[in-house]
């Protein structure tokens, strides 16, 4: 967005741009407090829209340190211009508001509207890195660069910053791309309504994402009685092409399970997760009670394994009580041996 024109407006553009579309992910120093806590404040407060204007000012005072002290170390070189900070406030409130469009457009979601409404919202179009937005955009930035070296054989002189239509090129490949996406996003939910699964009616459908191919969909589907992941291909449209679905059927809802989703990380989990499935076992260690596992079907992706991906754990006493309890990344070493059971 810099080099799309912004940069030739004032000083310090593509500087303030660069940290302002970064701040919103300060959220991570909560990982001081732990895991679970850094999880509860992922995309919180810094993704949503009150959240904007104050990250801009942070990020605008910081430029404005760096500017001071540039000044008393060395002047300025000639035909520098002046920093507008007025103007260089809009662009960090542009550059912020376009991480939350980024993080809004894949299937984690963020809060756009905290503190006043605590629900997250999910485009579900975009997987978390897609290769085909980033080698866009790092062409936009390197092919006038490539074009420079050219340019300086022949002889060639250029005025002012360089790489403007190639970042205009690349931000409409971006939206284009964005376009696209939603259409086969829209056409994958359509192909997932016009089924019934096991003989059910679905009464929550969704379609997530595949890192590379707009048209590979992971269908997320909920009965009554069972979820049902299901791949499908929005080319066509066609529903589980190939016999690749999976049954979870609901499980019972006992003491050991209310006790899990009571507690820390089972409260933090359940308020973000989409469609939670949750599974306990007893574990054989003498002194031990039980295990609940937590999963959210929509990362159900079949290269995530048998774990699935973004899960948790609770570790219950034989009395109920919360002896151990996080994401799988902070499970200990003695209960990643043991292998999930298999889906009801």
């Amino acid at each position: 967005m810099g080099r799309a024109g912004f940069n030739r407006k004032t000083a310090y553009a593509t500087l303030t741009m660069v940290l302002a579309a970064e701040a919103a992910d300060c959220d991570v120093l909560w990982l001081v407090k732990g895991p679970i806590q850094a999880f509860q404040h992922h995309r919180g407060i810094t993704h949503s829209f009150l959240g904007v204007p104050f990250l801009a000012a942070a990020t605008l005072g910081f430029v404005y340190l760096v500017h001071r002290y540039w000044l008393g170390r060395r002047k300025p070189r000639p035909g520098f211009s002046p920093p507008r900070w007025g103007y260089l406030y809009t662009l960090a409130v542009v550059a912020a508001l376009s991480h939350l469009l980024l993080d809004y457009a894949t299937a984690y979601g963020i809060r756009l509207f905290q503190p006043f409404n605590w629900r997250w919202y999910s485009w579900d179009i975009m997987f978390i890195f897609d290769p085909i937005m980033f080698a866009v955009l790092v062409l936009g930035l390197v092919m006038p660069s490539l074009f420079g070296l050219v340019d300086q054989d022949i002889g060639v002189r250029r005025r002012g910053p360089r790489g403007r239509g190639a970042a205009v090129f690349a931000l409409l490949c971006v939206l284009v791309l964005y376009g696209f996406r939603d259409y086969q996003h829209r056409r994958a939910l359509n192909a997932m309504n016009s089924v019934t699964y096991n003989g059910a009616t679905a009464q929550r459908i969704a379609a997530y994402p595949y890192m590379v191919s707009p048209f590979q969909w992971l269908g997320v589907v909920e009965t009554a009685n069972f979820f049902q992941t299901v791949p499908v291909d929005s080319s066509t449209p066609q529903v589980d092409p190939h016999g690749g679905s999976r049954t979870f059927y609901k499980p019972e809802e006992t003491n050991v399970t209310r006790a899990a989703k009571a507690s820390y990380y089972g409260r933090v989990y359940l308020d973000w997760a989409v469609f939670p499935y949750v599974q306990s076992e007893k574990l054989d260690a003498e002194g031990k009670g039980y295990l609940v596992r937590f999963q959210d079907l929509r990362y159900d992706y079949p290269d995530f394994g048998a774990r699935g991906g973004l899960g948790g754990f609770v570790v219950l006493a034989p009395d109920l009580q919360v002896e151990e309890q996080g994401p799988n990344s902070s499970m200990p070493k003695w209960l990643k041996t043991l292998e999930p059971p298999l889906p009801n």
